[in-house]
């Protein structure tokens, strides 16, 4: 196993170990919590570079890293959800919106095209990463608002952009 996915199976193992530090109930463990998600989220940026940069590209990579990301930024979601600061139809969108997108990238695979990240779902990542951090923090109840309507707003126009930009993967007439 290469580094690059030596780095996302960290991700993956630091997802529980996350959820169980947003569970106990000790004095400061939101900031521990915090410190295990800051983590994870910066083995999504560390692996990529290091996939691209020592040619570390493998196909578990292309699937594994895309699937620790998603889960890592769900579950943090839910546990928000579970506390009120943040809305259920805000989860429910995310979780459509990464549905649908790999969907289409299956659609894609299957036409023999690649559906590579675009801009805005690089931007919607790090929107959402940065915004989720901060919602671990005691912030007042309008900017956890601003930061569920930034997470929400860049998700919704990066799947929209991922179908218009791939629109033609999705033969109607098959």
């Amino acid at each position: 196993m290469n580094t690059a996915n030596k780095l996302t199976m960290l991700r993956v193992i630091l997802i529980p170990i996350y959820l169980l530090l947003w569970n106990l109930n000790f004095q400061g463990n939101q900031y521990v919590a915090l410190a295990v998600f800051v983590l994870a989220s910066l083995t999504d940026w560390i692996d990529g570079y290091v996939a691209r940069r020592y040619d570390q590209i493998t196909d578990f990579g292309k699937f594994m890293d895309p699937l620790a990301d998603k889960v890592l930024v769900l579950a943090a979601m839910i546990c928000f959800c579970a506390l009120g600061r943040m809305p259920d139809w805000a989860v429910s969108i995310v979780m459509a919106r990464e549905f649908a997108v790999s969907g289409l990238r299956l659609v894609a695979v299957d036409n023999g095209r690649v559906v590579a990240a675009g801009w805005s779902g690089k931007v919607k990542t790090f929107a959402t990463m940065v915004c989720l951090c901060l919602m671990h923090l005691s912030i007042p109840d309008w900017l956890n608002g601003i930061c569920v309507l930034v997470i929400t707003a860049t998700t919704l126009y990066s799947g929209v952009e991922y179908f218009v930009q791939n629109r033609d993967v999705l033969n109607w007439n098959k």
